[in-house]
């Protein structure tokens, strides 16, 4: 070996030393920056599904911790509605929203039995929510939509819907029919 082979042999061990050494202090802190930066990033990754994700959770969960809305209003005096008849009354939905409008209307067909007991059935079919009308000639309440017939006592006659029509309780107070509204039932 000639002294110009042997000084590019050492130069080169004295290079890869000084790598080795640089490379191990440099990888340390290259680790060390890399472990950080994952960290921050679990965490930002973490910080935003919890963002996006409490407004989904809560709009699932919700409905299962909201009360019902329910308040008794009066219909009329006692005398207004005859023995033996089924009419329309309107009232103020239980839960209206501010923007509803003339929607914050809802109505029951109201049936006097005798001198002190009412009943009252919802509008809305049970099938599909659709308005049921009453026909007082045949006594049966009948919804258009789909062919749907319930007896004067709101039972199922004929037809899709499922079950009878929804029952509000009614009660006389100081005079006035009065029913316990409930929000609008929807199949």
């Amino acid at each position: 070996m000639n002294p110009e082979e042997q000084g590019r042999e050492d130069s080169a061990r004295d290079n890869s030393g000084l790598q080795d050494s640089g490379g191990e202090d440099s990888g340390s802190e290259n680790s060390k920056r890399r472990a950080f930066l994952v960290k921050v990033n679990l965490g930002l990754g973490a910080f935003g599904a919890l963002m996006l994700g409490a407004p989904v959770i809560g709009f699932l969960f919700a409905p299962l911790f909201r009360q019902i809305d329910r308040k008794w209003q009066s219909v009329g005096e006692v005398s207004k509605f005859a023995q033996g008849q089924t009419v329309e009354v309107e009232f103020d939905d239980a839960s209206p929203l501010p923007w509803a409008g003339l929607s914050s209307k809802t109505a029951a067909w109201l049936q006097r039995k005798n001198e002190t007991e009412f009943v009252a059935f919802s509008v809305t079919c049970s099938h599909l929510g659709c308005p049921v009308r009453w026909m007082a000639d045949a006594r049966l309440f009948l919804c258009p939509c789909h062919g749907g017939v319930y007896y004067s006592d709101g039972s199922v006659a004929g037809g899709p819907p499922p079950r009878g029509l929804t029952q509000y309780p009614v009660r006389i107070n100081q005079g006035q029919v009065e029913i316990l509204t409930s929000p609008t039932p929807i199949t």
